[in-house]
């Protein structure tokens, strides 16, 4: 363990020795990492992930049994249907106080026509009045009614609808995806498993874009900014060492302690700040792989 924390130093050393340029900081590599857990829970049916595999984002790499939610969709659905059957036809339904109306109407009409000649009374026009009434009372009372009868069953529709789409949205997350673009770093469970929400299933890191974690002295920090282009330096083994073009995509705010891998332009620094430098991975750059970088030529 010892001989792990000098390796920086030892690093660094060398790549003195070998007269390249000394570097400005050193550090860590590092990628983003996504641990991927169940979203539900049953048995995990297919888990098609290795360790080393290379996913795309939205590549479906499992399933979850997801047989019971499927029955409780189609409960949902045939209640819907049954739902939608109960609706009352308004149209139909008043139809016939409608055409009463339209005789009733006739009728008051007619019995108006003979009172101008004499040939009725008012008691007939009023009854004929009365009961014209009536029927349009009548037909605001059904339309109330049939109405109301039919909101109450679009609410309901509406409910069983909002519980068919929970149900979806549970059977889709019963379909295992990897959220990113990268290589399978480990696995944490096996085809045949139960799956609870919660539980890893695997971690993936994009090892494309790769970044090197250094550390800088406040009187480094003037001379650092955002967006700057970097070159950044690695070592694999013996003098075999390589260069790549960085750019520092953030820089921390506030300062910590030294690690105790990590070596500083000034040795005497007790704090320094992290800062991150993006590099593009060639495939060579592993995580974990201490590096140098050098902020100017």
């Amino acid at each position: 363990m010892k001989s792990l924390k000098l390796f920086p130093l030892l690093f660094l050393l060398s790549a003195c020795g070998n007269g390249t340029p000394k570097y400005d900081a050193t550090g860590t590599f590092e990628a983003t990492e996504v641990i991927v857990s169940a979203e539900a829970s049953d048995k995990l049916l297919v888990f098609d992930v290795e360790e080393g595999m290379k996913v795309k984002a939205g590549e479906e790499v499992g399933v979850i049994d997801t047989v019971q939610l499927y029955l409780k969709k189609l409960q949902l659905e045939a209640s819907v249907k049954s739902v939608e059957g109960q609706r009352p036809d308004i149209l139909k339904q008043v139809a016939a106080t409608k055409e009463q109306i339209v005789q009733a109407k006739r009728e008051r009409d007619r019995v108006a026509n003979l009172l101008r000649v004499g040939a009725a009374n008012q008691k007939q026009l009023d009854d004929a009045e009365s009961l014209l009434e009536v029927l349009n009372k009548q037909l605001a009372a059904q339309n109330s009614t049939l109405q109301n009868s039919d909101r109450s069953l679009t609410w309901q529709s509406s409910s069983v609808g909002i519980q068919v789409a929970q149900v979806e949205d549970q059977l889709a997350k019963c379909r295992i995806t990897s959220p990113i673009t990268g290589t399978v770093l480990a696995k944490y469970a096996e085809a045949g498993e139960l799956a609870v929400p919660g539980t890893p299933l695997f971690k993936v890191a994009d090892m494309e874009q790769i970044y090197l974690r250094a550390y800088i002295t406040s009187e480094q920090l003037a001379g650092v900014k955002l967006g700057q282009r970097v070159t950044v330096f690695s070592d694999y083994g013996g003098d075999v060492q390589k260069e790549y073009p960085g750019v520092v995509t953030w820089i921390s705010d506030s300062s910590e302690f030294t690690p105790k891998t990590i070596l500083t332009r000034d040795e005497r620094a007790n704090l320094v700040y992290a800062v991150k430098i993006a590099v593009k991975n060639d495939g060579l750059l592993k995580i974990g792989m201490y590096g140098g970088v050098k902020f100017s030529d």
